[in-house]
């Protein structure tokens, strides 16, 4: 999107810029802020709310500004963000509410908070881009249909790789090509680990043990691998996808007769990804193209003879193109990646180890659960438990290592709006009621 540069240079002259707020003050939020703060003209980060507000202030610091104001009531907000002064507060429905805000920026990881949030910014008619696969991934398409009905932008975030893989698959569309895969590179995968296993790792990387845990364990790119799915019209081929591991440091290029071709050539196109390949960690789309004088072009600029044609990024900089996405909602309603209408494909709640009758299901990333795709009129089906709604669910049985979950197999917490959401989701694409609770 290279005009966004021109485009932010202009509400610069105008003295106009576009007010951002951000709710979370973590790893990434903190990459955000400096970002929009220091590298982006034509934009400001006005508010954030973060549960610890004193986290909030250090971000704000961080990214350059000394002078913070704690805010409780929505008119003070209003005032801050009329005054220029950079706002803090633990309650991020008034960044939602706020006067002067034209984006919202979700980046909690927490799938209650995170509809939450997605409702409220959408009811009070802000652009909502959301840094939070785990939400997206379980109740995207519904939000996506409040956000149309209000005339804002529902989008999840460039730089990160499902974003990186859309701008990949909307480039191999416009140039001809029928793309039919499109895929996540990974330099390990292995369902069992847990926060005490990536301890080390989180901590050289000043990261939270159970975000490191999600993508090592697969949860992560189960949901990163469904949102593009449901951005896309594609599927899976089977259930946790087929994920092969190749030889350490294969070119992608050179990788591509690891899929079975029947399931690229037939149907509406699959999500994957592979194990080990180079670059990691970047993305590829696999095309295909009928008209023979343009393969003998794609041969000629050294794309291949096909009849699979491989794009790859190299790399995908998370919270670098975050004021991007921004961009593109506020100045042209244009989403990264957004769902397309009903959803493709879902993440099921799988047992990372025996669980016992009883027990209550902790989070994404910890110990007791890991995340499958699997296609959604298949876990609609068989009523598969989505991951993003399994923590704090009690077991009515024994669940065996490796097995997926259904909702016969819990009792759901009460009261939350992520379940009620999910449940009109189910029943706005699915076509009839679905009772989610025995």
């Amino acid at each position: 999107m290279i005009i966004i540069d021109s485009a932010l240079q202009k509400r610069q002259k105008e003295g106009n810029p576009i007010r951002v707020g951000m709710i979370g003050a973590g790893f990434m939020a903190q990459g955000i802020a400096i970002q929009i703060e220091h590298h982006t003209p034509g934009m400001e980060l006005v508010a954030i709310s973060n549960r610890t507000v004193p986290k909030a202030v250090d971000v704000f610091q961080k990214a350059g500004s000394t002078h913070t104001i704690r805010v409780e009531k929505l008119e003070e907000l209003n005032k801050a963000i009329k005054d220029s002064t950079k706002a803090v507060t633990d309650n991020p429905e008034l960044l939602c509410e706020a006067e002067g805000i034209d984006a919202i920026v979700e980046v909690t990881g927490s799938v209650e908070l995170g509809t939450k949030i997605a409702l409220k910014a959408i009811d009070h008619s802000k652009h909502i881009i959301m840094m939070n696969a785990e939400t997206d991934g379980t109740v995207g398409p519904i939000l996506k249909v409040y956000a149309d009905r209000k005339g804002v932008v529902f989008t999840n975030a460039d730089g990160d790789q499902p974003g990186v893989i859309l701008n990949l698959y909307r480039f191999v569309k416009q140039i001809g090509l029928k793309p039919v895969l499109c895929g996540n590179i990974k330099g390990l995968h292995d369902p069992y680990r847990n926060p005490t296993t990536q301890e080390g790792f989180a901590k050289k990387w000043k990261q939270n043990p159970s975000m490191v845990t999600s993508f090592a364990d697969g949860s992560k790119i189960s949901f990163e691998q469904a949102i593009v799915a449901n951005a896309t019209g594609m599927r899976v081929a089977k259930r946790g996808m087929h994920g092969p591991t190749v030889e350490a440091g294969a070119h992608i290029r050179e990788s591509l007769d690891i899929y079975p071709l029947e399931d690229l050539l037939e149907g509406p196109g699959i999500v994957d990804y592979v194990v080990g390949a180079s670059p990691g960690p970047g993305v590829f789309v696999l095309g295909t193209m009928d008209n023979p004088i343009q393969k003998h072009y794609l041969n000629l600029y050294k794309v291949g003879e096909g009849p699979l044609y491989c794009f790859y990024n190299p790399y995908h900089l998370c919270h670098f193109e975050v004021p991007i996405t921004i961009a593109r909602a506020v100045l042209f309603h244009d989403a990264a990646v957004t769902p397309l209408g009903k959803p493709m494909v879902d993440v099921v709640a799988t047992a990372k180890t025996d669980l016992k009758k009883g027990d209550k299901l902790d989070g994404i990333g910890h110990y007791m659960t890991y995340g499958l795709c699997e296609n959604a009129d298949v876990a609609h089906r068989e009523r598969l438990l989505p991951l993003g709604l399994a923590e704090g669910c009690l077991l009515t049985r024994d669940i065996a290592k490796d097995q997926v979950i259904t909702y016969d197999d819990v009792i759901l917490p009460e009261g939350r709006i992520s379940d009620k959401l999910r449940k009109e989701q189910n029943e706005h694409f699915m076509g009839a009621h679905v009772v989610l609770e025995k």
